[in-house]
């Protein structure tokens, strides 16, 4: 399955390059940022934008709220895959 998690731009790293560094959750990481600029919406714009990020690239933008409810989500589904998995652990064979 490929997820696209929610991180905030903190800062612009490379103009040029279209790099910056995404906040996920406290995890700061360098991403590339080039689906998500235009002419309307240049590079040195995005700092503050809330952006799904998928293997280094910020994919699309998206809205605060949008940001939260799937980051609860998948924090959900992370909780419910460690029940799961606990779950699996104790079944009897």
């Amino acid at each position: 399955m490929c997820l696209g998690i929610p991180g905030r731009i903190i800062r612009i790293d490379d103009v040029g390059r279209k790099l910056a560094t995404v906040d996920v959750s406290g995890v700061r990481r360098q991403i590339n940022i080039a689906c998500v600029v235009d002419a309307e919406h240049p590079v040195e714009s995005c700092v503050g934008d809330w952006v799904l990020v998928h293997v280094g690239f910020a994919m699309s933008r998206i809205d605060e709220h949008e940001a939260a409810e799937t980051l609860k989500i998948l924090t959900e589904l992370g909780e419910a895959q460690a029940e799961i998995e606990a779950m699996r652990a104790s079944a009897v064979h």
